[in-house]
């Protein structure tokens, strides 16, 4: 069992907490950099879109887990950076340069979003939210000009100079790469005082504001940087897909980014990752044992979205902190064996007086 005795406010926000977490985590980076030569392409294939669901769900997380501000129409922020990322790539601009624009235009959208949004709070954000979902769609469906409508538009190849990047390995390391700064980004965003103003609006709006918070300036930057994020993802998402329609940015993408934070666990950056790997997995577990259910069943057309509602559900139910929640619990019991207590990770009603006035 490890105990961590912190003396000063540097060893508090420091990223690697002790030497175990420094070797797990250059580990995982080494498989991460070697997966191209240890897994087949297939599996490299579904590993790059981890990648670039993580990069999403990190300004979801962002957004809904350090915020509390819930989005149920991030998909339209998804579609406003693969779009930008395919128009300006097939114009000839350069791709990192493209994929820059695509964050940026996505950060701008998220602004315009945001700031109606600062007068509504709870179920009624995620109407709002929605709406605008809804509302992106039409938008890409519609504008033939650009986005080519219903029949949809090619994305060419990412290319960085004289360099085309057109191989499975070069772009999964392109999306690696990616991951690994944004990951970093968000880890020193939330232990400065913009992440902890964030943390404490999703805590507590009216103790925030008791704090000298200005609530409008940072929910609009949360909502800036979560689209920034979902853009930056899009733009990449979009050259792994190499063709883009609008029905791929529907209501059903948007519950998926949703369920992705939710049952990794929200408030976590592990949680983005975690949910990243099930929302990627989960198809597959299904298709491998459909074979093994009956007619009625393992042919039945709804039958995934069924068992993602049924998950959701009895994670809501069970382990509201999500797959990271449960390994920390797990985590725990080993460490505390055999002088665990039964009642150790009982959930407990736990909220603000501030909030109760209201």
């Amino acid at each position: 069992m490890r105990f961590i005795f912190k003396t000063d406010y540097v060893q508090d926000i420091r990223l690697i907490k002790h030497g175990g977490q420094m070797f797990w985590y250059a580990l995982l980076l080494l498989f991460m950099f070697a997966a191209p030569w240890l897994i087949p392409e297939y599996w490299l294939a579904q590993l790059t879109f981890v990648l670039i669901y993580s990069i999403v769900g990190l300004g979801l997380m962002l957004l809904a887990g350090f915020t509390g501000q819930f989005s149920i129409g991030h998909a339209a922020f998804l579609g406003v950076g693969a779009y930008a990322q395919a128009v300006l790539t097939n114009a000839g601009l350069p791709f990192p340069l493209a994929m820059l624009c695509a964050a940026v235009l996505a950060a701008a959208v998220g602004v315009v979003v945001g700031l109606p949004a600062l007068r509504v709070k709870g179920i009624y954000l995620g109407i709002a939210t929605l709406a605008f979902g809804f509302i992106v769609e039409e938008v890409f469906a519609r504008w033939e000009s650009v986005t080519g409508g219903n029949a949809g538009m090619h994305v060419k190849s990412p290319a960085i100079g004289g360099w085309k990047i057109d191989s499975e390995e070069g772009f999964y390391f392109i999306c690696l790469l990616t991951a690994v700064l944004v990951t970093l980004g968000v880890l020193n965003l939330l232990r400065s005082a913009t992440g902890r103003a964030f943390v404490a609006i999703r805590d507590s709006e009216i103790s925030a504001q008791s704090m000298g918070i200005h609530l409008a300036r940072y929910k609009t930057l949360s909502f800036a940087l979560s689209a920034a994020l979902a853009g930056l993802g899009g733009a990449l998402y979009a050259h792994k897909l190499r063709f883009l329609s609008p029905d791929q940015f529907n209501i059903i993408q948007s519950i998926d980014l949703l369920l992705l934070v939710v049952i990794g666990g929200l408030g976590s950056v592990h949680g983005a990752f975690l949910g990243a790997v099930f929302l990627i997995a989960m198809p597959q577990v299904i298709a491998l044992t459909k074979d093994y259910l009956p007619d009625a069943i393992g042919q039945a057309p709804g039958l995934q979205t069924v068992v993602y509602g049924g998950v959701l559900v009895a994670f809501v139910l069970f382990e509201p902190l999500g797959l990271y929640g449960r390994w920390l619990k797990v985590r725990t019991w080993l460490q505390l064996f055999p002088f665990y207590r039964k009642g150790m990770f009982k959930r407990q009603k736990s909220f603000q007086k501030s909030d109760r006035l209201k």
